[in-house]
Formats: C-alpha cells, structure tokens, sequence
C-alpha cells in the first residue's frame, strides 16, 4: 500500500515524526523498518513459538489458566472472538506479560508469567524479546510525542511498568469444517496503546480505510506493522486512529499451512489515567470521560469474551 507510511527508525526522529503521525492519522498504520530487533532474537523466538504449538494439545491445556483472561500462558484454538463478532476466530496463542519483582506496587494487575517446561530456553529468549520490543516502542512513542507538540519523552511515563503483553500467534492450516464466516483473526481495533507486529510479511492483514474499502498491509520481510490502539485513540481524541484491521484466510496452498506472528500489544502503566490532551480538543468538542488504563482493559477484555 504506496500511502501507507514506512519509515526507518535509524534516521533522527525529526526527521520522520511529521510522516509517521501523518500515517497514523490518516491510516492508523505505519510500517517501520530497521527497528533495531535482532534478527537473530526473532528467528530463535519463532523457531520456539513453532515447537509450543507443535506439543500435544493435552501438553498446551496445561498452560490454560482458568479465570485469566488469556493475560498469561496458553489460549486454545477457537476461544477468542472478536467484539459484536458472531464465530470464533481461528487461532491459538501464548501471552507473555511483565515480570514485576515482588511487592511491585502494580502486582496485582498483573499476572505472573508462567513458562512452558518442555521448552527450557522459552523464557530466555521471549523475556529479552519482550525487552527489546519495548525499546523499539519507546522510540515510536517519541516520535508521536514530537508530532503531537509534546516534550520527547511525554510517554515515557506512562508506560513504565505498564501492562504490555507479547502474543505468539498460531494461525492453523484451514479445515474441511471452518464455521462459516469464521476467518483466522475477524475485523476490531486494538485495545491498548500501539501494536507493534512481527510476522505479517505473508499476505492476509488488511486495514478498513476511511473510505469502507479493506486495504492489505504487507511490510517487507523482517519489518514492523505498527499500529494504533484505543487508548491512543482516546488520549488524543481521535486525532490518532485506531483501525479496525482483521487476517483474512488464505486460498490454494497457503490455506494448507500454518500462519505464524508476534505481535507486542505497548500498554500505558494500569494506574495512568487516559484524559483526552487538551492540544487535541478543538473548542465545542466534548472528548470521552477520564478512565485509567485498567479500568478500561478490564471493559474491553468483557467485551471480547476474555474476562
């Protein structure tokens, strides 16, 4: 999609904040390019991601934590559904979360991280995967900040400690009996702050542009699709767009193989509280109420069938 923003997160960043904003205000999406996540970290995390879902289903169960929410550990096949959708989408995933040290102040926000023991380098390798996605995230809210007329470091802040999640997505080869209308990842917005995905080189994410129309979004391999959430959406009044945005199945071969991507969902701290930026509400304009972070995960987790 020629329109859509791609960006190299090597150049200084006022240099493209004006460009990436721009995107995201007009598409909701941007692609990023030398993000600085070493491709070697990426195929050791996908090659692990590979063995989970290849374990036994009765060895994944295990790691389903019943009342979770899907905030930790193992989600199986068919159990989440997007908000006002009518069928199961058609996937698994493993969620990893903050380690917080004990007595953290927000611990009871959020969930321990458990750890597949059949795979003894998982935590390793998805813990500094989780890090260095948080550092390539820092450097795409400091380009926001800067084109939304804030100080650089607006969202360092509120972010720290925040309630981020990565998710290993296993898209399955389709089957003879897929519920009709049931697609790998049905149409909805993103809950949190920015999306930050690895793994959508292969065809099938599409974004609902301004005009109705779905619209592929196919980085170059290796490269990012980062994406705006709902909260951003919010704190900026809708200056900044969250897209619906859906994975479509495939046809002909791609059909008869598995689909595989990360995506690292960047969430403000639970306690920061989402206030529309007074920069970005025009006069008569009435923005949406105060909420902290939690609370508003908690809404939307109630909505898509996960708490």
């Amino acid at each position: 999609m020629s329109d859509l923003a791609s960006i190299s997160l090597s150049r200084p960043l006022e240099d493209f904040s004006s460009e990436l904003g721009r995107s995201f205000e007009e598409y909701g999406f941007a692609i990023i390019r030398d993000h600085g996540i070493p491709q070697v970290l990426i195929d050791r995390a996908e090659a692990l991601a590979k063995v989970f879902f290849a374990l036994p289903d009765a060895a994944k169960n295990a790691y389903a934590i019943e009342g979770g929410g899907g905030a930790r550990g193992y989600t199986p096949f068919g159990k989440e559904i997007a908000k006002d959708a009518t069928v199961h989408d058609l996937k698994e995933f493993w969620h990893v979360g903050r380690s917080l040290p004990e007595g953290h102040p927000l611990a009871e926000m959020m969930a321990p991280n458990i750890w597949p023991t059949e795979i003894p380098e998982f935590k390793a390798v998805f813990e500094e995967l989780y890090s260095q996605f948080e550092k390539t995230g820092d450097r795409i809210l400091r380009a926001i900040a800067l084109h939304l007329d804030l100080e650089e470091d607006y969202f360092v802040s509120t972010v720290e400690d925040g309630n981020s999640v990565m998710r290993l997505l296993h898209y399955p080869p389709l089957s003879e009996d897929v519920p009709e209308g049931a697609i790998r990842a049905a149409a909805h917005g993103d809950i949190n702050t920015i999306t930050l995905l690895l793994g959508a080189e292969e065809a099938g994410l599409e974004l609902l542009n301004k005009q109705g129309e779905w619209v592929p979004v196919s980085p170059p391999k290796g490269a990012l699709a980062v994406n705006v959430g709902d909260m951003l959406e919010r704190l900026t009044n809708n200056r900044l767009r969250s897209t619906t945005h859906r994975v479509v199945n495939p046809g002909g071969e791609a059909s008869r193989r598995s689909r595989y991507s990360m995506p690292f969902f960047l969430h403000f701290r639970p306690d920061f509280v989402i206030e529309a930026l007074p920069n970005c509400v025009e006069d008569g304009e009435t923005p949406a109420a105060p909420i902290t972070a939690h609370d508003f995960l908690q809404q939307r987790l109630r909505e898509i069938g996960l708490a």
